[in-house]
């Protein structure tokens, strides 16, 4: 399969994250890497998304921590970043309007016009029209900093290095492939881009309990943006798409990640972590980065609470 028919997927993940374990990494991981051996797909980035400080559940620590955390858990990661929208919002929000501030703001960022293009000189930008002549965005005169897709757009318009996506298979945009042979000269491909709402089975099975979800919200998340699910241990996830009309109904837009590696998915329970904590268990380096450790006890974070 050509590289250029294979879609674009940047991964969201939505979450307490309180804390941010090593397991919530490996999902990254591991949905990346099954992506990739479908022959489907490239993933080109991970957006990890805090809930608002209001969702009101037991024991959530300040967004100021929550997302300090997911920033020094993801510092060497070349991939995946973390995302404050949700946390500055005034109340709580839904995955879906998440997942819709991510599309609609990538709407906005292909104001600008890459199409097939083979010089920057040519290439339009923001507010202008195509013949007026611009200034060469990237120059070429600099080919061992290459840009990635983040930093490219970056070039373009303000948020563009705020990953996001378009609804699937509605519209085709332009975005750079930053696996492109450069050579000598930049070139642009238009490229079909989606962004997939990244959770594990218990996600998946909150789906099919009456009235926890709004229907037509998951009509959107699976029907219009899709979903990669990452089994927790002994998940049957056909047997729980079963159970769900629009999980049935859907069925296509819903990859569930499938490897042969053990993965002990029970590290992703950030419940566990914070018991290790209050417990002074040792075992917490099983389900915490050594920075994340750090900043949990340099501010006394869990120590005390409960849930």
């Amino acid at each position: 399969m050509a590289e250029t028919t294979k879609t674009h997927v940047i991964l969201l993940s939505c979450g307490s994250f309180n804390p941010i374990t090593k397991g919530h990494i490996q999902m990254f991981e591991r949905a990346r890497d099954y992506l990739h051996k479908t022959g489907r797909f490239i993933v080109i980035g991970g957006i990890i998304s805090p809930v608002h400080d209001s969702y009101g559940k037991q024991g959530l620590v300040s967004s100021r921590h929550r997302l300090t955390m997911c920033q020094l858990a993801v510092q060497n990661s070349d991939w995946i970043r973390v995302d404050p929208w949700e946390c500055y919002q005034d109340t709580w929000q839904t995955t879906c309007s998440v997942l819709e501030h991510h599309r609609d703001l990538m709407k906005r960022v292909t104001g600008c016009i890459l199409s097939n293009v083979n010089t920057p000189s040519v290439t339009p930008i923001i507010n202008q029209t195509l013949n007026q002549p611009t200034q060469p965005i990237y120059q070429n005169n600099n080919l061992t900093n290459k840009p990635t897709a983040v930093r490219f757009l970056g070039k373009v318009g303000e948020g563009l290095s705020r990953m996001c996506c378009v609804r699937p298979n509605l519209q085709r945009v332009t975005f750079v492939d930053e696996n492109a042979n450069l050579g000598t000269v930049m070139r642009y491909e238009e490229i079909e881009l989606r962004i997939l709402l990244l959770c594990g089975s218990d996600l998946l099975e909150s789906f099919c309990i009456p009235g926890l979800w709004n229907e037509s919200d998951m009509e959107v998340i699976v029907g219009d943006f899709g979903i990669v699910v990452v089994p927790r241990d002994g998940t049957d996830t056909e047997q729980i798409m079963s159970h769900s009309s629009v999980l049935r109904k859907y069925k296509n837009n819903i990859l569930v990640v499938k490897d042969d590696i053990n993965h002990p998915m029970s590290h992703v329970s950030s419940t566990k972590s914070r018991l290790a904590l209050q417990h002074g268990d040792g075992h917490v380096v099983d389900y915490l980065m050594q920075p994340v450790i750090d900043y949990v006890l340099k501010s006394q974070l869990y120590i005390n609470t409960s849930g």
